[in-house]
């Protein structure tokens, strides 16, 4: 018998990871703020909770995925939230980019009630999902870190252990910071080479063929040809973990100048209109900047 999930965020993210798990045979129970986004899972098997507690309470193990910290407050906290709904010996696993401190914080409430919280944030997207290419980082209780990596293996294909609570958190951040200091250095180049009279097609073609483009710009680079319907990373999503990573940058006396160069050009995305694109938006703002149609 495969344990039961509760899911907890039913955004774009989750509804992939509850896609696979329900593919892998995991009964999954789940809850989302807004039920509407939920039809298309429990047409495919999956179980509807009220709340985060309940999920919680009928689950053997519990999953989050959720947009930020005030996000993951509201799903834990409150008097439907999981933490109330938490079992001695459960083990609860976040898979959001949140701050650590939140997290640590967290984690000892878990740990008051009985339970165990671990970081376990993702590294991809919903492509990367459904490719069967995601990797989990993973912090905390190194045990319960054992007992649950069957079902973070059923999603993708790697958990990493990065030891005390935060750890994984602090490692996303770190992670995520580098695509949109990417995406800028490599829109630059293609608006300069547009700029100049260069067909925006062709040097896409030649820039994602060559030694720049790595394995994130490969699938989000050619959105400079055209927005996705569905953003894969939102602007604001963006912005929020940049900002994450500058604070945890001063916090540590760490310098993050290409971040800090970064953070003013997602603003004036934002402030374009454009928040809730993907957020390789900001080639429409450099585009726009260097006076091109």
């Amino acid at each position: 018998m495969r344990p039961t999930v509760g899911f907890i965020g039913l955004g774009a993210m989750g509804q992939a990871l509850v896609e696979q798990l329900l593919a892998a045979g995991y009964p999954v129970i789940g809850h989302n703020r807004t039920k509407a986004k939920a039809q298309a899972l429990l047409k495919a098997g999956m179980q509807w909770a009220d709340s985060p507690k309940a999920a919680t309470e009928q689950s053997d193990v519990v999953v989050s995925m959720v947009a930020n910290d005030a996000a993951l407050r509201a799903i834990t906290q409150r008097d439907d939230g999981v933490l109330a709904g938490l079992k001695s010996g459960q083990i609860y696993a976040d898979m959001s980019t949140v701050s650590p401190d939140l997290v640590r914080e967290l984690a000892k409430k878990a740990e008051q009630r009985g339970g165990v919280m671990l970081d376990a944030p993702v590294s991809g997207s919903p492509v990367t999902v459904r490719a069967g290419k995601l990797a989990f980082m993973v912090a905390g209780d190194e045990t319960s870190f054992e007992v649950i990596k069957p079902i973070l293996l059923a999603i993708g294909v790697k958990a990493t252990y990065l030891g005390s609570s935060g750890n994984a958190a602090i490692m996303k951040i770190a992670l995520n910071l580098s695509i949109p200091v990417q995406l800028l250095a490599f829109y630059e180049g293609l608006v300069l080479a547009e700029k100049a009279g260069i067909d925006r097609e062709v040097a896409l073609e030649v820039m994602l063929a060559s030694a720049i483009a790595s394995p994130a710009l490969q699938y989000r680079a050619p959105f400079a040809l055209g927005l996705p319907e569905e953003p894969l990373f939102n602007v604001t999503g963006q912005g929020k973990d940049l900002a994450l990573a500058l604070e945890l940058g001063r916090n540590l006396h760490v310098p993050l100048p290409t971040a800090a160069a970064t953070e003013p050009i997602l603003n004036a995305t934002k402030a374009a209109g454009l928040a809730d694109e993907d957020v390789a938006a900001i080639y429409n703002v450099l585009a726009d900047m260097a006076g091109l149609e």
